[in-house]
C-alpha cells in the first residue's frame, strides 16, 4: 500500500518493560528447575535402574536344592507352573495380558506379558511353562523353545529417565537462552517476535525431540548422547542458515508492503482498533465491506456494529512490537496497520491473511470520502 506519509525509520528498540523482565526471570527460574530436574533423573533413578540391568544380566542360575526365596540374593530361579488362567488388562495402549499361575508347593501368582493371550497360545489354561524369579518377580517366562519376557524385565528400564533426562536438559537451554536474549541483547530488536528468539527457539525445540528420542533406538546411554552429538551440528547448521535467511528479511525498514483487497461481500474476522478515538473495539472482530469496516463483539458480525469513519487514513503495515500496547498477537501471525485520525494514533490488528481485507475496505471509504467532498 502507499502510505499517506513518509515513514520514518525504526526507531532503536527501547528498554524491557516490567512485565518483559518478570517473563525474562520465570524463563531463567524453569531452565535451572529443568536443569536440576534434569540432573537428578541422571544421576539417581537412571543410575539405579542401569546397576539393576547389569546385575540381571550377571546373575547366574540359583544352586539346586536352594529354598524358595534364594533367589532375594540375585540367582535366577526357574520353577514349573501350571497356567490356570489368562486375563487382558485394560486401560493402556500398548496391549498386555495377565498370566495366573499355580507352582507345584501350590503357591499361586500372577505376572504380566506384553501383546494378547491369543498370539501366545503357549500360555494357554491348563499348560505347564517355566517361570524365572529374580528378586522376587517373574522375570521371563519359557515355554518350550521360546522365551517371553514380562514387563518386570528390568532391561531397558533406564530409557525413560534418559530420556527425560536428556530432554529436559536440553529444553533448559532454550529457556536459558531467551533469559539472556530478554535480559543482554532484546535492545537489538523492537519485534515482538524477532529471529533471534525465534530461530533458537525451533532449534531448541528439535534438539529436545531429539534428546528424548535418542535412548530409546539405542542400547546405551553413551550411545544416546552419541546420536544427540551427530545429530547437534545438523540442527545448528539449519539454524544458522535460517538465521541468515531471517535477518536478511528483518533488516532496515519493517515496513510490510501488501496489496488492498475489496471483499465483494461483507467478511467477519479477528480484528481489533486501538487508539484514543470514540469507535475504538477491542471485541475481538472486524467487518469489512466495500467502503465499511466495523469493529463489533459478535462473531457472526451482525450486532454491537461501530463504524469506523472514513477520516482514519492508514500509514503503513508492520510486525507487532514488544511494547505494543497490549495487542493480540493471534498465534504469531498479527500484523498491525498504523492509521491516524486527525492527528490521534490509532492501530487496527488482525492477521497477516486478512489485512488486505482491512485495507481495501479503508481504500474505498477514503475514496467515498472524497468523491463526496467534491463540489
Amino acid at each position: 500500500m502507499t502510505p499517506e506519509k513518509s515513514v520514518p525509520s525504526t526507531p532503536p528498540a527501547p528498554p524491557l518493560s516490567p512485565k518483559e523482565r518478570r517473563g525474562a526471570l520465570v524463563g531463567a527460574v524453569v531452565g535451572c528447575v529443568c536443569v536440576l530436574v534434569a540432573a537428578f533423573m541422571l544421576l539417581v533413578p537412571m543410575r539405579g535402574a542401569l546397576d539393576d540391568e547389569r546385575a540381571f544380566r550377571d546373575a547366574v542360575a540359583c544352586s539346586q536344592g536352594g529354598g524358595a526365596h534364594e533367589d532375594a540374593d540375585g540367582c535366577l530361579r526357574t520353577v514349573p507352573v501350571r497356567v490356570d488362567r489368562t486375563e487382558k488388562r485394560e486401560g493402556k495402549k500398548t496391549p498386555t495380558f495377565w498370566v495366573y499361575v499355580t507352582e507345584a508347593d501350590g503357591t499361586s501368582t500372577r505376572t504380566r506379558l506384553r501383546g494378547s493371550a491369543d498370539e501366545v497360545p503357549g500360555v494357554g489354561a491348563g499348560k505347564t511353562v517355566q517361570v524365572t524369579y529374580w528378586r522376587d518377580q517373574i522375570r521371563y517366562v519359557e515355554f518350550g523353545s521360546e522365551r517371553r519376557y514380562t514387563t518386570a524385565d528390568p532391561r531397558g528400564d533406564y530409557k525413560a529417565y534418559c530420556a527425560v533426562g536428556l530432554g529436559l536438559g536440553l529444553y533448559s537451554l532454550l529457556h536459558l537462552w531467551l533469559w539472556l536474549w530478554g535480559t543482554r541483547f532484546s535492545h537489538l530488536s523492537r519485534r515482538a517476535f524477532p529471529w533471534q528468539a525465534g530461530v533458537p527457539t525451533a532449534g531448541g525445540i528439535a534438539l529436545t525431540a531429539i534428546g528424548a528420542f535418542a535412548p530409546w533406538p539405542t542400547d546405551s546411554p553413551g550411545e544416546a548422547l552419541r546420536l544427540v552429538g551427530v545429530c547437534a551440528p545438523v540442527v545448528v547448521a539449519v539454524c544458522a542458515v535460517a538465521a541468515l535467511i531471517a535477518a536478511r528479511r528483518q533488516r532496515g525498514d519493517d515496513t510490510i508492503r501488501l496489496t488492498p483487497s475489496v471483499p465483494e461481500k461483507e467478511r467477519c474476522f479477528q480484528g481489533v482498533v486501538v487508539g484514543e478515538v470514540p469507535y475504538e473495539g477491542r471485541g475481538g472482530w472486524l467487518v469489512a465491506g466495500p467502503g465499511t469496516l466495523v469493529t463489533t463483539p459478535d462473531p457472526t458480525g451482525a450486532s454491537f456494529r461501530r463504524a469506523v469513519p472514513g477520516s482514519l487514513r492508514p500509514v503503513r503495515v508492520r510486525p507487532r512490537y514488544r511494547l505494543d500496547p497490549d495487542l493480540p498477537d493471534y498465534d504469531g501471525k498479527a500484523v498491525v496497520l498504523e492509521c491516524e485520525d486527525d492527528g490521534v494514533p490509532v492501530f487496527v490488528v488482525t492477521r497477516k491473511k486478512t489485512m488486505p481485507w482491512v485495507l481495501g475496505a479503508l481504500e474505498t471509504a477514503g475514496f467515498d470520502r472524497d468523491e463526496a467532498s467534491r463540489p
